[in-house]
């Protein structure tokens, strides 16, 4: 991960030097354009040297990324074996059996077919696998490695340098791998309508946005989490015509709207059957974009009613968001389209001024035949706004799938228009699929109603709690513990059944499921998280006796069991790497209860406090293997705070 900076100062000491024979360190007033290059390249030198040691320090703390550093390794191995050949394939996952070793390089057989297609050459891939085997540069990771079947190099990982990575994880903590350049990242997530209540529609968006954040944050970025309300248009024209009839002295006295959903229906279906009404809803929106101030009153007094509502939801599910709905986008609207006819790319069709971009059937309209802006327009003037203001390096659009072919044309629109290079700043749609009832239909209540998502967290309490109490835990826990159990559970049940499922796919909500203990759910791994923390505790060993020796007691990991774990610890860096490259998190749950199950084998094989049979006394703490418990435990903690799940000590 140094090459990079190692290699440039490099470089630029061989400048300075050939700098240094011109005679630019003299004194002729000829040579004063040579000595300023000097001075820069010395000042840049130094900087470059700064940095490398403070990243070097911060590295040593950090959790080092295996199949990372294999990739290198055999990167290395495949350019001495091969220095001819350009991009070749880099092969390298964990193996799935121990009998083939810790890794696998699978690189031989993509090589073969390369060196056949380009120039004619048969190479059976056993051959290239010997060939990249021999050139395996020295290094601090790999015991040894063997050629297996038709070309496979197993790799077997020398037992001291993984004890020594879990060592440093101990002492250090989860530290996540350094990334280089802090970049900036701005996720739209949640994006609820003003006036409408939050349903079981905008839980996905809000829980996979809010764990996307949090992976963000702990990687290193810079993370602007951005709530997209719909709090602009037509529809406000009605609601603000229907709260002066309905709320006459609205300007003095806040409306009692208790149900804005009900108003909001109430104020359609007037909208839709009084002639009248309509006509002056529409009155409402003009007076309402123009700035009026009794009607920015009006909008705002409604707004405020929702943002109450949503914050509750957010509350209950520890969500941090920044409000900017459309409306904050209104100003710039003018701008966007000025942008587009400047550049030649509007089409007037009947009235309406629209944007055909290549590869997309369905133009963008940015503005209407009546001189109104749409939601085109808004989404253009927001992707620009995160890209030229906030200059964020990766957008992340938390949308359901339905909105795929329109944010991939709005996205394409920005890309044609200038904004932005797609090979230097990634903007991406992470799409999800729908909650399905029992049924395999939409999730929808008996009387055919979307789920509200307030009654469906309350529903979840409920449950948790008929939960604790089947298994009696109201008899051994106190009136504090038992509380922070269930809202831990409910709402850990909630959020890593969401998350647990690959987001492209529509999954089926059921609470009997989630809730149930057994399996892959948030359920078992609590239980199993409180578990392992009890460990120590009941073996009377406090967290200062078990920093004390992580700093001086050496992991054995001679017992399958323990190397198992000890590895599986370990493969969180890329577990991390690869959903920051791929965007699902259900890797994390999975790498979760494959790291539970895992540590259910080494406490069922492996001792860690022994007692004395006939009195229970402890005769023997294992330390080391209370250190694989704690280290176990550490990784869970910090994996469930990405997914944003609340653990218990006890439950």
């Amino acid at each position: 991960q140094f090459a990079f900076q190692e290699n440039e100062i490099k470089l630029l000491t061989a400048e300075i030097e050939r700098l240094k024979n011109f005679g630019c360190l003299g004194v002729s007033p000829s040579l004063e354009g040579l000595r300023d290059e000097n001075a820069k390249l010395k000042y840049r030198l130094n900087f470059l040297k700064k940095s490398l040691q403070e990243e070097r320090s911060k590295s040593t703390k950090s959790m080092i990324n295996i199949n990372s550093c294999l990739q290198e390794i055999f990167g290395a191995a495949i350019q001495a074996a091969y220095p001819d050949l350009e991009n070749p394939p880099l092969v390298v996952t964990p193996s799935q059996q121990p009998k083939f070793g810790d890794y696998q390089c699978n690189s031989a057989m993509g090589i073969s077919q390369i060196l056949l297609k380009t120039r004619e050459q048969k190479v059976i891939p056993r051959e290239i696998a010997e060939k990249i085997a021999k050139n395996i540069p020295a290094n601090d990771c790999i015991e040894k490695v063997e050629i297996a079947g038709p070309g496979f190099i197993n790799v077997h990982l020398r037992k001291d340098f993984v004890s020594k990575q879990l060592s440093s994880l101990l002492i250090n903590g989860v530290q996540p791998p350094a990334i280089g350049k802090r970049k900036k990242v701005v996720v739209d997530f949640s994006s609820p309508n003003i006036a409408k209540e939050m349903h079981v529609g905008h839980l996905r968006s809000t829980i996979i946005g809010e764990s996307m954040c949090r992976l963000f944050e702990f990687a290193g970025y810079d993370v602007l989490r951005l709530n997209h309300l719909g709090d602009w248009g037509t529809q406000f024209g009605m609601l603000i015509a229907h709260l002066q009839d309905k709320f006459p002295d609205y300007l003095t006295v806040s409306p009692p709207i208790g149900d804005l959903q009900a108003f909001y229906k109430e104020s359609k279906r007037r909208f839709d059957t009084e002639e009248e009404f309509k006509k002056r809803a529409y009155q409402c929106v003009v007076l309402l974009q123009s700035k009026n101030p009794d009607f920015i009153k009006a909008w705002n007094l409604i707004c405020d009613v929702s943002r109450r509502e949503f914050q509750k939801i957010y509350n209950c599910l520890d969500i941090t968001i920044i409000e900017r709905g459309e409306s904050f986008y209104h100003e710039m609207m003018k701008d966007i389209v000025k942008e587009f006819e400047d550049k030649g790319f509007v089409q007037v069709d009947d009235g309406r001024k629209v944007v055909f971009v290549p590869g997309f059937p369905v133009p963008l309209t940015i503005m209407k035949s009546d001189g109104g802006y749409t939601y085109d327009t808004s989404d253009l003037a927001a992707l620009k706004h995160r890209l030229c203001e906030e200059k964020g390096d990766i957008l992340i659009y938390v949308v359901d799938s339905g909105q795929s072919v329109h944010l991939q044309t709005v996205f394409a629109a920005g890309q044609m228009v200038g904004w932005y290079d797609p090979k230097v700043t990634r903007v991406a749609h992470a799409a999800f699929g729908v909650v399905l009832g029992e049924d395999k239909k939409k999730f929808k209540t008996r009387s055919g109603d979307t789920v509200r998502l307030i009654d469906l967290l309350e529903e979840g309490l409920k449950r948790a709690m008929d939960k604790l109490k089947d298994k009696e835990r109201d008899k051994v826990l106190t009136p504090e513990e038992l509380k922070a159990a269930q809202t831990s559970v409910a709402f850990g049940c909630i959020k890593y059944a969401d998350l647990s499922h690959n987001r492209l796919n529509d999954y089926v909500f059921s609470f009997d499921k989630m809730l149930d203990d057994r399996g892959n759910t948030a359920a078992y791994l609590l239980y199993a998280f409180t578990r392992i923390r009890a460990i120590a505790r009941l073996a009377n060993i406090d967290e200062q006796m078990l920093r004390k020796a992580a700093r001086e007691e050496v992991l054995v990991l001679d017992h399958e069991k323990e190397w198992k774990l000890g590895k599986c610890i370990l493969r969180f860096p890329e577990i991390l790497q690869k959903i920051l490259e791929d965007l699902l998190l259900h890797t994390l749950c999975d790498y979760l209860y494959e790291l539970a199950t895992t540590f259910t084998e080494f406490y069922d094989s492996c001792y860690c406090v022994e007692k004395d049979r006939q009195t229970g006394q402890i005769v023997k703490v294992n330390m080391w293997r209370l250190l694989l418990c704690e280290a176990t435990a550490t990784v869970m903690a910090k994996g469930f705070d990405i997914l944003g799940i609340k653990p218990v000590q006890r439950m």
